[in-house]
Parts: C-alpha cells; sequence; structure tokens
C-alpha cells in the first residue's frame, strides 16, 4: 500500500491484498530454507555494505542524517539495528534468486517458438539502432589551475591539522565531491573500489589521521581514515576539483586528430587495438572501444537513448566504419567533468518490424526472463511440497490453487 502511495497510485487494503502479502511472505521463507540446505550464507561485512549505502540514498532523500532520523523517530545506530537481520534475509534470498535463475537457459529453438508463438500483426516496431565504438581522451590541466586546486586543499588540510576545524565541517562548506553534504563521508567500501590513489593513501593513515593532499583523476582530496575492517575502509575527505574551464583542450583534441587520421590512412591498423591503448574510459577500452546500451547491456544501442551529444555525432554519419572528428561531451562515469572522444559507427539497423534473425538477442533476452519467471514458478512450488508449511488460520480455497 505504501509504494502505490509513493506511486501515485494508492489502493484500500483488502484480504484480497492480505493473503497475497501472506504468500509472498511464504516464499521468503522458503528460499531461506532453501538457502539453509544449499549452505549460502552472507558475511557481516557485505551487509553492513549495503545497509551503509542504502541508509546513505536515505539520508540523501531526506535531505541528511539528522532529518533521517527524525522521520524514523530512531537514530542511525538503532536504524542500523533494527534492520540488519531484514537486510541479511534480503541479500540470502536475492542470491538463493540469482543461483535458480543462473541455472534456467534457453534453447535457439526455444527462442524461435516464443517468436513463432507472437501474433503477426501484434509483432512490435523496432526502432534504429547503431552500434558504436569510442576512443576518449580527458584533458589535463594547465599548471596553474592545478597549482590553484592544490593549494586550496593544503589551506583545508592546513586548518584541519594547525587550527582545529573538523573534515566535516571544511566537506560541507568546500567539497566538490557528492559526498560533501554528508561531511564527506565514504562509508565502508573495499580498498580495490577505490582510485588507486585513494586508496593507498587512506589504507596508511591510523583511525582519525588526516592525509597530506592526494591527488587523483578526480582531483585533490585530504583524507581522514575514520575505520578499518579487513580490506575495507571507511573514510571522510575533501575534494577540490581542477577548475574545468582551465583544461588543455587544444592538447586532447589533437591526440585524437593524430588517432583518427592514422586510422584513416593506415587499414592495417585496428580501432579496437588503438583504443585499448590509447582510451582513457576504461570501461569502454578495456571491450576495445564498443559501446553498449546501459539498459539492456546490449551492442545496439537505439537512436532515442543516446545521450544528446551521440546523438547529433551520430546523424551526421551516413557510412558503416566512418570515424567523426573529436567531439566534446560530459562522462556519466565520474571519469571527468570535460572528454573528449571519437566515434566510429560500426553497424546500423533501420526501424523495422521485429524479425527472427535481426533481432535475436533482444528476443533471446525477453524469452528468458518469461522462461525464467514460469520456471521461478514452477520451483518455488516443488519447494512448498518439499517444506512443511502449517497455516494457523483458514486459507481461501483460490489462493491455495
Amino acid at each position: 500500500m505504501r509504494q502505490a502511495q509513493l506511486a501515485g497510485q494508492p489502493i484500500q487494503f483488502n484480504e484480497d491484498l492480505w493473503y497475497g502479502f501472506l504468500e509472498s511472505q511464504i516464499d521468503n521463507f522458503i528460499l531461506l530454507e532453501k538457502a539453509k540446505i544449499d549452505s549460502i550464507q552472507i558475511s557481516d561485512d557485505d551487509v553492513n555494505r549495503q545497509m551503509d549505502q542504502r541508509i546513505q540514498q536515505l539520508s540523501a532523500q531526506a535531505g541528511g542524517e539528522q532529518a533521517l532520523e527524525r522521520a524514523f523517530g530512531k537514530s542511525i545506530l538503532q536504524l542500523r539495528a533494527e534492520f540488519r537481520e531484514q537486510f541479511r534475509e534480503q541479500m540470502v534470498t536475492s542470491q538463493v534468486v540469482q543461483l535458480m535463475r543462473q541455472s534456467i537457459t534457453i534453447t535457439r529453438p526455444e527462442v524461435k517458438d516464443f517468436f513463432e508463438s507472437i501474433p503477426k500483426d501484434s509483432l512490435p516496431t523496432i526502432p534504429e539502432q547503431v552500434a558504436v565504438s569510442q576512443i576518449v581522451v580527458v584533458p589535463q590541466a594547465r599548471n596553474d589551475a592545478k597549482e590553484a586546486a592544490y593549494d586550496f586543499a593544503n589551506q583545508l588540510r592546513d586548518s584541519i591539522v594547525t587550527h582545529n576545524k573538523t573534515i566535516e565541517e571544511l566537506a560541507k562548506r568546500h567539497s566538490q565531491g557528492p559526498s560533501g553534504p554528508r561531511g564527506g563521508l565514504l562509508p565502508l567500501m573495499s580498498l580495490n573500489d577505490l582510485v588507486s590513489e585513494y586508496s593507498a593513501a587512506a589504507s596508511a593513515l591510523k583511525p582519525g589521521d588526516i592525509s597530506k593532499v592526494v591527488e587523483t583523476s578526480f582531483g585533490f582530496h585530504v583524507i581522514q581514515l575514520v575505520k578499518r575492517i579487513g580490506d575495507q575502509i571507511e573514510t571522510r575527505h575533501i575534494l577540490i576539483k581542477v577548475d574545468s574551464e582551465q583544461l588543455d583542450d587544444s592538447s586532447a583534441i589533437k591526440k585524437l586528430m593524430v588517432i583518427r587520421d592514422s586510422l584513416v590512412n593506415d587499414n592495417s591498423l585496428e580501432f579496437s587495438e588503438l583504443a585499448l591503448r590509447n582510451s582513457e574510459d576504461q570501461s569502454t577500452a578495456n571491450a576495445g572501444g564498443k559501446m553498449i546500451d546501459p539498459q539492456t547491456g546490449e551492442r545496439l544501442i537505439p537512436l532515442n537513448r543516446l545521450d544528446p551529444a551521440l546523438y547529433r555525432t551520430i546523424l551526421l554519419m551516413d557510412e558503416i566504419g566512418q570515424i567523426s572528428d573529436p567531439k566534446p561531451f560530459a562522462p556519466n562515469n565520474g571519469l571527468s567533468e570535460k572528454a573528449y572522444r571519437i566515434i566510429r559507427l560500426d553497424r546500423q539497423i533501420p526501424e523495422h518490424v521485429a524479425n527472427f534473425e535481426q533481432d535475436y538477442d533482444r528476443l533471446k533476452a525477453v524469452a528468458l526472463q518469461q522462461k525464467q519467471e514460469l520456471e521461478l514458478q514452477r520451483m518455488l512450488s516443488e519447494l512448498r511440497n518439499d517444506i512443511y508449511i502449517d497455516y494457523k488460520i483458514p486459507i481461501p480455497s483460490e489462493q491455495n490453487n
């Protein structure tokens, strides 16, 4: 009912809703029993990490930790204690379901049967799609801009170390990272999930210590180690970024033009190899520059889901294999506030009515999802037969069918 209310579609309480919830809770208990049988466990560290992330999200939505505590009428410590086991159960059942899903596969003939079961007049129209690759270069800061950012970060560190200011209050006022409003707090994270320069500097500290100014690809940091548990650390930091208006754009453009000219004039060179060696966006560089649809994970991306900058670039390209001139864009993966890239058009499929050959990957994903849902229900039914369930109240007959 609360979820429906948040979605703007409030519903009234009724018996069907209550009994449906009861059955879903029974399914949850069955999955927990299945986890015991299969010896599936979630470590305390994993639970803590998930809880930290969830509390961080809720705090951001509420307007801070104090606002969250007022909304629940409980302290953060009380919330963590109250919901810890609920979090653990959710993580256990999710892992059980994930393992069950992974055991369900689908064959090409099954996908074909699924496709042929769709009435011809109900086949969807697939919008125009493209497959593209990129090589990304991040412009370096001019020396004077870097010096200004470093000096400011150093002044803030001096305010903490010498003048007894707290890193929390200075982060709220000056940090340019997303954790600034939280006083620079980064909850428990694996050292491997942090950029190497940050994790190296933070892991060398003792709890409560303040680092020297540390440079990463994001800018300059002043770091305080809050606590360390195994290979996980909780830190506070102040991030001072280099002024994006003081970047050396011309050098980045020149580097990309040299790469583009080499590809255009030398057919023996592979775009994927140069992307692997030169692109500064590791998420695509490791795949030879290939970009994927973030929503589906597929190589073919509908034009209407391209970001505006990429969409404008693709509209000007009319040949497969064509490589664009360097274009500016704003990365959405934290790489930098500004970067340049060249784009190659690898494949282009016009708008068309869905067909088996062209749209096999998309059809396979839909058919597999449908099969997984049916198989999961069948598996749950089998588990219900294997596990003793005692209803303490009369159950309507339709709920048992």
